[in-house]
């Protein structure tokens, strides 16, 4: 038998590649594909089928990618939408791979067409359920797609296929979700790496309800999410453009680079670290290092925008990756060379000032000048990790909404959980005219000010 669990950094995404006798199935294909294949042609199985548990909106599905190469048939849920490829999974719909069976069941709260694939053993009984985005380690699916209105009763669907058609398959079940911790598809998925429905049904706090009305109560809300999530829903129903009919970026001389950031449709992303972003950087760039850039790349370009990388001048492969599943596919090229290049060729620079957490701290306890403390960190992180008296809590991805609120005459020090956003924050901000904001290097476990301290 055949099983692989790959992760997608950044988004946190999981697929599932799963074979017996020499066929396989995949579960919710990313859209770089090649990881499939070569692991299939390796252990000598052809993959056969794939299974879409919902459509997604975080990502771009890679169905039709990994079809075109195997030939595979398609099998999607949420069967009331407009798909222009594959065929609609039916509930308690069987399909066998080698000697496994799988089956179909229909799962609607994340969705209102989710569907939940069962893996039967060898003996017949059931013994894996990929879930997709109705159940994940410590969480559930966020149910406020379809908006507050309809919270009760997409709460309501997705209680009832957790309580009444998932974890009645059995404790001993292994639970396969789609997501892991981090992902924007629930807010607070534990980073248990395997699971079963029975350590879910003891430990999730959201299962530890008596009622279906206790259970909406807790989990109807409404979270935000970023803008290009509606253009995921869209290229999810055509399945996207074909990642093989795109060009290669290419290597942007200096002279190069600087023509293309000339157009008003052109974003510069530098990924490089913070502490090498805040030493030089090209004029109007946003800083989002490698490791954040699936997470707040949607938040900052709009979708469809031509974009231009900054690396430390090496070929940003990672970057390109985490961008085309997102939808960012008009990348023009990147900077040769890295702003080393930048620099020999003549062309101006800018930098960010910053500070180490320990030295700010200093400071607030021994000067008494005017300052402004932004913590741009979620107000999850502030309720669990403390709140930093006198501080202003602005989360990173509500900053644009603020701009008029924050000064513009005394020193703004930006702070989060380690400087990798708050450089983030800092490049917006400079972009909009702001001179005197300061990164705080550090985290909250440094922090140590008695002036301000946390609470």
């Amino acid at each position: 038998m055949l099983f692989e669990k790959i992760k997608s950094p950044g988004i946190a995404h999981i697929s599932y590649l799963i074979g017996d006798g020499n066929e396989a199935i995949v579960v919710d294909p990313r859209r770089d594909i090649d990881i499939y294949l070569e692991k299939a042609v390796e252990e000598g199985y052809k993959i056969t089928k794939i299974f879409e548990t919902h459509r997604n909106e975080d990502y771009i599905i890679g169905s039709t990618e990994l079809k075109a190469k195997t030939g595979a048939e398609i099998w999607h849920a949420d069967e009331m939408l407009d798909y222009q490829y594959g065929k609609p999974v039916e509930d308690g719909q069987e399909f066998m791979v080698g000697r496994l069976k799988f089956e179909a069941m229909h799962t609607p709260g994340h969705t209102p067409g989710s569907m939940s694939y069962i893996l039967y053993g060898y003996e017949g009984d059931p013994w894996m359920v990929f879930t997709g985005d109705a159940l994940f380690a410590g969480d559930v699916g966020r149910i406020d797609f379809l908006g507050e209105e309809n919270l009760e009763k997409t709460g309501s669907w997705l209680y009832d296929s957790i309580f009444n058609k998932i974890l009645p398959l059995g404790d001993e079940v292994i639970l396969c979700p789609a997501h892991g911790a981090g992902s924007v598809c629930a807010s607070a998925i534990s980073d248990r790496e395997w699971t079963t429905l029975g350590i879910e049904r003891k430990l999730n706090p959201k299962l530890q309800v008596d009622s279906k009305e206790e259970f909406i109560e807790l989990h109807g809300e409404m979270l935000e999410y970023p803008p290009y999530f509606e253009n995921m829903e869209a290229s999810n129903l055509t399945g996207g453009d074909p990642l093989a009919s795109y060009e290669k970026p290419a290597a942007l001389s200096p002279d190069e680079f600087a023509e293309a950031m000339e157009d008003d449709d052109t974003y510069v992303l530098d990924v490089r670290m913070e502490v090498s972003y805040a030493s030089a950087h090209v004029p109007g760039s946003i800083s989002i290092p490698l490791q954040n850039l699936p997470s707040f790349v949607g938040w900052f370009i709009p979708v469809g925008a031509k974009v231009l990388l900054v690396t430390e001048g090496e070929y940003p492969e990672k970057a390109i990756k985490h961008l085309y599943r997102t939808g960012y596919d008009d990348i023009l090229g990147y900077l040769s060379g890295g702003i080393i290049s930048w620099h020999m060729a003549g062309k101006k620079s800018e930098s960010v000032n910053t500070v180490t957490v320990d030295k700010l701290c200093t400071l607030l306890d021994t000067e008494p000048e005017d300052r402004f403390i932004l913590d741009i960190r979620s107000e999850d992180e502030v309720e669990s990790e403390g709140e930093i008296k006198d501080a202003e809590n602005i989360h990173l991805t509500q900053l644009p909404e603020h701009y008029d609120e924050l000064p513009e005459d005394v020193p703004l020090y930006i702070f989060c959980g380690s400087g990798l956003r708050s450089m983030t924050a800092a490049s917006l901000l400079q972009n909009e005219g702001f001179i005197n904001q300061r990164v705080v290097l550090g985290g909250l476990i440094a922090w140590n000010s008695t002036t301000c301290p946390i609470v």
